[in-house]
């Protein structure tokens, strides 16, 4: 049980993670998926590698992860982050459903480059939360027990001038236009 693996996706020709991410979330806050031009959409990405010690990739949410749960957010690790090169980390917990409806229920950026793990309930010292697409800060529980759940970990090339509650648009943007390596861990359902 969470096992690391490398994310969904990674290496796949004509795929920027970065552009989904940042579809997903103007597709939430605007009705427009459409990336803006300061926004890189080629080059080649570093890899990370996302886990949890309480769910594996492609396996079910435990529901204590839920809104039917009580645990906020789950634990996660991750590993593969260019130190030289990585002045900070970001996490983004989306949903997709079978009709392509996105849904950003967490957005944590500016976490210290070192920390390669997220405790359950909890965020990093000195992290800053985003507003998600419910308008709430901080981790904002899914409870469509069918969606797909992606939580996405970037490295950053540089720390975000963002301040708490930041804008769900605003902050995807800016984490699009400093990603510089990407892992993603899903979950299938919520149990």
């Amino acid at each position: 049980m969470g096992q690391p693996r490398k994310s969904v996706g990674a290496g796949r020709p004509g795929r920027d993670w970065r552009a989904v991410v940042v579809a997903a979330g103007l597709a939430v806050t605007s009705g427009c998926g459409i990336v803006g031009s300061n926004s890189p959409t080629d080059g080649s990405l570093g890899e990370l590698s996302v886990s949890s010690p309480r769910f594996r990739d492609e396996a079910p949410l435990p529901a204590d992860y839920s809104c039917a749960g009580k645990e906020g957010n789950p634990p996660l690790r991750w590993s593969g982050v260019a130190q030289k090169l990585t002045k900070s980390i970001a996490l983004v917990v989306d949903a997709n459903n079978a009709q392509g409806a996105a849904e950003v229920h967490w957005v944590v950026f500016n976490i210290d480059p070192l920390t390669t793990e997220l405790a359950q309930n909890s965020v990093p010292r000195g992290a800053v939360q985003g507003m998600t697409s419910s308008g709430k800060v901080g981790y904002s529980p899914p409870c469509r027990r069918d969606d797909t759940y992606r939580f996405s970990v970037y490295a950053l090339d540089e720390t975000l001038d963002l301040k708490k509650g930041a804008a769900l648009r605003e902050t995807l943007e800016h984490i699009a236009q400093h990603t510089i390596a990407r892992g993603r861990l899903s979950a299938s359902h919520i149990e």
